[in-house]
């Protein structure tokens, strides 16, 4: 397959937030987002705002750093938001649960590569860096499945 590739350049965290809130928008059950960059970056910041802009009724969005998976109605169905930082084998991802929710549940997760074998193949990837100024951000978003083409080229737009 061929992968495709976008990038955008965010001048403020607020235009981050307004990006994620857009993606979130095309989102549908079995999607999942790879979210991968430095410490810092602004992954929990994306999938806060992401989530956010879903759910039925206001919640807090507390970072999944130490709860490695925190779970949410929304009114596209359940989001999983998952942080694989503190993980060091593949067993431990697979007690998540996180295998069964790719198909059936919105999936976001940081520090997709603990994920190894588990990663699906039909991810969309995304990576945050640092901009010019401490609040801008860099975002490439690359995928194989022809099924993000259309929601990428409407997001990007």
């Amino acid at each position: 397959m061929a992968v495709h590739r976008i990038s955008r350049h965010f001048d403020t965290s607020d235009a981050t937030a307004e990006a994620a809130v857009a993606l979130g928008q095309m989102l549908t059950a079995g999607d999942t987002v790879l979210l991968s960059g430095p410490v810092g970056a602004g992954k929990t910041h994306f999938a806060r705002h992401l989530i956010r802009a879903l759910l039925i009724a206001p919640e807090d969005i507390p970072s999944p750093t130490f709860t490695l998976v925190q779970t949410y109605d929304t009114r596209l169905g359940p989001v999983w938001h998952a942080d694989l930082y503190r993980i060091a084998t593949v067993d431990e991802i697979e007690e998540l649960g996180l295998g069964e929710a790719f198909e059936t549940a919105i999936c976001l997760v940081e520090w997709p590569d603990r994920l190894g074998e588990l990663r699906p193949d039909d991810a969309l990837d995304i990576w945050l860096g640092d901009g010019e100024s401490e609040d801008s951000r860099t975002l490439t978003a690359h995928w194989d499945d022809p099924r993000w083409t259309d929601k990428m080229r409407a997001w990007a737009a």
